[in-house]
């Protein structure tokens, strides 16, 4: 048996398919129901797909410590949602295992169920919102109730929830922190993706910081 046959065999067991979800999900990535019938492009596309739908093979990547990485179409979103919790400073541990830990007990759901299935990623997603919101603040209100388009950001709703700890009432100064953490002008208060992941990093530092010496 070929590397990728044995690979595609323990993705099965993994992710929970039955004998006719599996081979249904063969015949739509290949046309094929056997892997043996495969060639080994095919094969590989096999595997990318699984591996899109949380398959974590052995030897995977790994974090700092040797816990394996969340793996997954939705691994990433909950990811950056649980970082920006912790950039609130209402979560002190960012490792993904206290992301699990947390998510099993606010909605009994296991790891292998948020990572693949979208309704149960809905579910893990809205109640870490629910959470950010009451805990520290963020106001995710839809895009249709802000005026201003860059209003409309996740990084701007996260980043104001955080000045607003930092610095209440204080709107004005917001700005002129972030244009000395991004540099430059952000004078239309666009800002792309990983300019607010600057922000939100640069203001959990903070917020942090005056935790512990408070």
């Amino acid at each position: 048996m070929s590397n990728s046959i044995a690979a595609i065999h323990v993705a099965k067991k993994q992710l929970g398919l039955d004998e006719d979800t599996y081979r249904g999900k063969l015949r739509l990535i290949t046309g094929k129901t056997s892997t043996k019938d495969m060639s080994e492009a095919e094969r590989q596309q096999v595997l990318a797909v699984f591996r899109n739908e949380g398959f974590a093979p052995v030897g995977a990547a790994r974090r700092e410590g040797g816990r394996q990485k969340l793996a997954g179409k939705f691994a990433k979103k909950l990811q950056a949602l649980w970082i920006a919790a912790y950039n609130l400073g209402i979560v002190r541990d960012r490792d993904d295992a206290a992301l699990e830990s947390f998510i099993k007990r606010q909605t009994g759901i296991e790891r292998e169920r948020w990572l693949r299935h979208a309704d149960d990623a809905s579910k893990v997603i809205d109640a870490l919102k629910v959470w950010m919101a009451r805990e520290g603040g963020v106001d995710w209100s839809s895009a249709g109730m802000h005026p201003q388009s860059y209003m409309r950001a996740t990084g701007y709703k996260i980043a104001a929830a955080q000045w607003a700890i930092l610095s209440p009432g204080d709107r004005n100064g917001m700005w002129q922190a972030i244009v000395a953490i991004v540099g430059g002008s952000v004078l239309d208060r666009h800002l792309d993706d990983q300019q607010w992941i600057r922000v939100m990093n640069a203001f959990g530092e903070r917020i942090r910081s005056r935790k512990a010496g408070a």
